[in-house]
């Protein structure tokens, strides 16, 4: 029925007629009536009616009429008539409701009339008689039944070889009215377990694409069709189809399903997670990853997926956020040594140890250093302890000496490989955290310095120190300003009015309370003097 009758705007409109006389008669004529048997002749009734009063102006009629369409919808329990006037959504799931007739004594003897013939030279024959019986117990609301027909309809293609009524009758089947939800789902799980029988790849990828057409839009099937989109997703990445393969498995949220096993969501997600990665969509991959709830790392029941999630968050910010790789390094080192080798866990240590110290200076970089360093894994590595300590001492790192000690055995290792661009990379960041680090150590004890005399203490040249004075202070990690003409850093805190008073207000709170304390240890020793020396007399 159209729609643009309902267009006109009533609800405000001057009321032309009365009709409520007219629809007390149709609705009290309607009353004692079968609903399944009538009511096709109901709603057209009702629809007429609705037509005369909204096209007469009476609101209030049209109103009534309209309230008894939906309520009559509502108890109509004949789902096929719903979907004959295009109303799928009214119609009633029969899947779990109550099953009218019991066919599985038919289907039996139907299934059993069938066994040992041919099925190349009867195929015709069988299938007009499966095609008789799924109409039967489909039409009689036997969903069991239905699915064991279906079943059978979908083997006998595949036994027949014809491939291509396989994909028709799965198509046909699921189009098909009044369908009951568990025996597509019956159906759709045979036919999956014929996609690696497949003669040939063009038939196995017809397939994958009849049945992923099928379970469209249908939520009773969602683990199929996702399980499946994973397949064709397998395929396209070994035929070099990256982009293709990532597309397929990115348009699937299996963070929404609500039947699925959390361990198979988790499956799912990280092979999404790679396949961006593999595509360098780094964005995408990011979003996805914070669909897993580490938590469910917290047993030991799932160590494998632990170790595969923190690998591809470690390809995925070891370019970005070195503080965050060390992090993802660190997990993997606290899991229970009976999941993995104390060789890989000692590599796990190294990089941990390697990305923290690489990793801009902040509280939380400090703080995780200071936590390596009581880690008790670190005792095994005493290489790398020794590195580690240089950055939390409070002297200088000597360049040329580090270089010659630990320069041989750090490009030994994946995370300095001079072959590739992130080992270049993070050579060259080692050597920066080096000297940001003397730097905030000559802060602590200079308030002032000359710039040449710091370059001497950095084995820089002043424009190299310069730049990396002045990416520290605009960091805020250390405060001081550079005197370019007289060629001196001044490292001392230039506190405002306020500053000054606080300072002065906080030097004042501590001074008095030192006096508070000295007094009463005084006190305190007055009274012991004297009364040993009343117990002496």
């Amino acid at each position: 029925m159209g729609m643009e009758d309902y267009a006109m705007d009533t609800s405000t409109s001057k009321q032309d007629n009365d009709f409520s006389k007219e629809v007390d008669e149709k609705l009290e004529s309607f009353k004692g009536l079968d609903v399944k048997a009538n009511f096709i002749s109901i709603l057209d009734g009702l629809y007429s009616m609705e037509k005369t009063t909204r096209l007469g102006g009476d609101a209030i009629s049209t109103g009534r009429v309209l309230v008894a369409i939906n309520f009559y919808k509502l108890i109509g329990i004949y789902k096929k008539t719903f979907i004959k006037m295009g109303m799928e959504d009214y119609a009633m799931d029969t899947s779990t409701s109550k099953q009218d007739n019991d066919f599985s004594k038919e289907v039996d003897e139907k299934l059993e009339s069938f066994k040992g013939l041919d099925v190349k030279a009867n195929f015709i024959s069988i299938l007009d008689g499966l095609y008789s019986m799924e109409k039967t117990t489909r039409l009689g609301g036997d969903a069991i039944s239905t699915g064991r027909v279906l079943v059978a309809i979908v083997q006998l293609c595949y036994n027949a070889e014809n491939w291509n009524g396989l994909n028709e009758n799965i198509l046909v089947f699921v189009k098909k009215r009044s369908q009951l939800k568990q025996s597509i789902v019956a159906m759709v799980q045979e036919a999956m377990t014929f996609i690696d029988r497949m003669p040939n790849k063009e038939e196995k990828l017809k397939l994958i694409d009849t049945l992923r057409t099928a379970t469209e839009g249908k939520i009773y099937v969602e683990n199929e069709r996702a399980r499946i989109s994973k397949i064709l997703a397998e395929i396209k990445e070994a035929d070099g189809d990256i982009a293709a393969a990532s597309k397929i498995l990115e348009d699937v949220q299996v963070d929404t399903f609500g039947t699925m096993e959390k361990k198979e969501k988790v499956e799912f997600i990280l092979e999404q997670m790679r396949l961006l990665i593999e595509n360098e969509d780094l964005i995408k991959a990011q979003i996805v990853a914070k669909k897993i709830n580490i938590k469910f790392f917290a047993n030991n029941e799932n160590v494998d997926l632990k170790f595969k999630y923190y690998d591809l968050m470690i390809r995925m910010d070891c370019d970005t956020s070195f503080i965050r790789t060390s992090r993802h390094y660190q997990a993997m080192v606290e899991t229970d040594m009976e999941f993995q080798t104390v060789e890989r866990r000692q590599k796990m240590m190294v990089c941990a140890i390697l990305y923290c110290i690489l990793s801009p200076y902040d509280n939380e970089q400090n703080d995780m250093m200071e936590r390596l360093a009581k880690n008790k894994v670190i005792e095994e590595i005493p290489v790398y302890k020794h590195l580690l300590q240089l950055f939390l001492s409070k002297e200088l790192i000597d360049w040329n000496s580090l270089n010659n000690q630990y320069k041989a055995e750090l490009l030994t290792l994946p995370v300095f490989d001079t072959n590739t661009k992130h080992g270049i990379k993070c050579w060259k960041e080692l050597r920066s955290r080096a000297i940001e680090y003397n730097i905030r150590i000559i802060s602590n004890y200079y308030t002032r310095i000359y710039l040449n005399r710091l370059s001497e203490l950095l084995l820089l040249n002043e424009s190299e120190t310069e730049k990396h004075l002045s990416n520290l202070i605009v960091a805020g990690t250390i405060k001081a300003k550079i005197d370019r003409p007289s060629g001196v850093v001044n490292f001392a805190v230039h506190h405002d009015l306020n500053g000054k008073l606080n300072l002065w207000s906080n030097g004042l709170k501590d001074l008095m309370q030192l006096i508070d304390k000295t007094s009463h240890l005084i006190e305190k020793e007055h009274c012991v003097q004297q009364a040993l020396f009343q117990a002496t007399d």
